[in-house]
This record gives C-alpha cells, structure tokens and sequence, in this order.
C-alpha cells in the first residue's frame, strides 16, 4: 500500500473535493465541538441536502417500526429497480455521523444508489444516537435489524442467505462491528461494504497529523464525536469500539473499503484492510485519492460518489457467485 506524502496539498485534492471545501469555507459555520449534540444535528439537516445527490427512483419504498432493544426502530426499505419480487439480495446500511448526528434522510441518496446498482433490497435503520445513548447502543440496534432481516426475509422478498452490511464513517464503524459479531450469531454475511470507516478509537494514526485541520473533518471534531459516543477511556480499547483491536478478525466477510487520500480515517481504514488481508479474508481496496472524508455524501458535486457505490457494488457481485443467479 502507497503511504500518502507527509505534507498534503490542497492542490492535490479533486476539483470537486476543492469545491466542497470552498462552499464550507464560505458557509463560516462553527465547528460542531463548538455547540451541543443538538446544535450539531441541527445545522447537519441544514447542510446535506446542498451536498447530496440525485434522489434517482427505486422500485418501492416503504418504512416499518419494528422492536428494538432500547426502543422501536425505524427501518427504510428500498427496493432497488430490476431487484426480483422475493429472495432478492440484500443490504443493511449503517449511516455515518459520528454516531451523534445523521438519520434515514442524511444517506437516502447512497441507498437508493445501491438499491440500483445491485438490484436489490437496502435496508437503512435509524439507530439510536449519542450522547443521549451511549456506546454500545447503536451496536445493539444494528444487531437487532439484522436479526430482523434474517427471521422475516420471506415477508420482506429477500434472501436469508444473501445479506450483505455496509456503512460510511461512524456507520462502517458499526458494520465491521456488526460483521464481527456475525460470526458468533452464526449468520453468514456475503459482504461488507465500508466506505473510509473508523476502526480505531484510540485516534493515534498518522493520518490524524497528515489532515487534522482543513480537508473536512478535523482531528478536533472527529474527537469530540468519540467522546459523545463512549462511556468512558476504557471503551476506547474495546474491540466493539476499536475493531481494529480485536482479537481476530478470521471468519468475517469479504470487504471492499474505499479510502478517502485526504482524511483523518485514512490509516486506520488501510491498516483494517491489511489486517483482514493477513487473516485470510477477501479484500478490494480502492483508493479516491484526491478525496476527502464524507465524499460519497457529496454526489451534487462529482461523479466520485456514484464511482464509488457502483465500485462497491461490483465487489459485492464478486464475493458472492451466486449473485448474479438470484
């Protein structure tokens, strides 16, 4: 793997990534450290509809309130175009956010871009946020979905045995998470598909130096969201927080990880991928060099996002030969 110069360049970022960095610039919006939980959210639900893209069409769409273990859960259902009426394939995805902010609308977008790509089912899940529910909250709510997808597939026209789980940021986070756990539940997940995830809570990479201010998420803030999220210094080495800390990581499914050139997570998403590698787990590893954090949350602005899904599409399509006989 290339490491990244030790003193990056506005220059070297994506003319779209410049663009997105420019309009951010200009907005002089305090950074979320600077105010509450709820101030954050709020000028979140402000900002991403100027940076998301085409809301294309899907199939159907359809939510549904189920149980969860700290409350009921929403889940939004998109049924992709060309994905078949029953035994579908299908995708939980974890929205990003720093577990703090983010919701079912924040990443419609990228949903219903996969929904597409794969032809397939994409079920989102309004986990519960920190710092009002702390770690390991939002594990528990991911992991209740999935159990859901797995005892009602017939109901929901998917395939039990064709499930995949992905997640951008904090909601790759979760996916490696929940994919770790999988192994223990006993369900076999075809993919998991994570776009720049955080890995490692410790915040000690590299990385972290190389982009700490001005390429989007900053050192700063990406702490601050770890803070609201753990209950205390020992969850930063827990394995659930910090998979990148476990034990073992043999038996999880195979991983595609797009990795942002310009970003904080950049090392850590590296470093997970070498360690799947080493275990002996299938792994693509795609780079968007000349991009920063959140990228494929920018679609309005760039063909890098949709590059990206369908780029996670196709290796899911790879990991999986019976996918395309569905």
């Amino acid at each position: 793997m290339t490491t990244l110069p030790l003193t990056p360049s506005l220059s070297a970022l994506d003319p779209e990534a410049r663009h997105v960095l420019e309009l951010g610039r200009q907005a002089e919006a305090p950074p979320f450290e600077a105010g509450t939980p709820e101030q954050a959210r709020r000028a979140y639900n402000e900002g991403f509809p100027t940076l998301q893209g085409e809301r294309e069409p899907v199939a159907s769409i359809s939510e549904r309130i189920v149980a969860g273990p700290g409350r009921p859960l929403t889940l939004r259902i998109y049924r992709g175009q060309g994905a078949p009426a029953t035994e579908a394939p299908a995708l939980l995805y974890l929205h990003g956010g720093g577990w703090v902010i983010g919701n079912l609308d924040s990443h419609d977008e990228i949903c219903r871009w996969l929904a597409n790509e794969a032809g397939a089912v994409v079920i989102s899940v309004d986990y519960r946020l920190a710092p009002e529910h702390k770690f390991p909250a939002a594990i528990e709510d991911c992991r209740a979905t999935l159990a859901f997808m797995q005892s009602a597939a017939d109901e929901l026209g998917i395939d039990a045995g064709h499930i995949a789980v992905a997640g951008d940021s904090a909601g790759g986070n979760l996916a490696t998470v929940l994919c770790l756990l999988a192994r223990g539940d006993r369900i076999q997940l075809t993919a998991q598909l994570l776009f720049y995830p955080n890995t490692d809570a410790a915040q000690t990479a590299d990385s972290y130096r190389r982009f700490a201010e001005g390429f989007g998420l900053t050192a700063s803030t990406m702490a601050w969201f770890r803070d609201h999220y753990i209950r205390d210094a020992a969850d930063i080495g827990d394995w659930r927080a910090s998979p990148l800390k476990a034990e073992s990581l043999a038996g999880a499914p195979p991983a595609f990880i797009a990795i942002a050139g310009h970003d904080i997570l950049a090392d850590e998403g590296e470093a997970y991928a070498r360690r799947l590698q080493e275990e002996g787990v299938p792994v693509v590893l795609r780079h968007w060099r000349g991009q920063i954090h959140g990228f494929v949350s920018m679609g309005r602005h760039g063909p890098a996002a949709r590059q990206a899904v369908a780029a996670a599409v196709a290796a899911w399509r790879g990991f999986d030969p019976a996918f395309g006989k569905i």
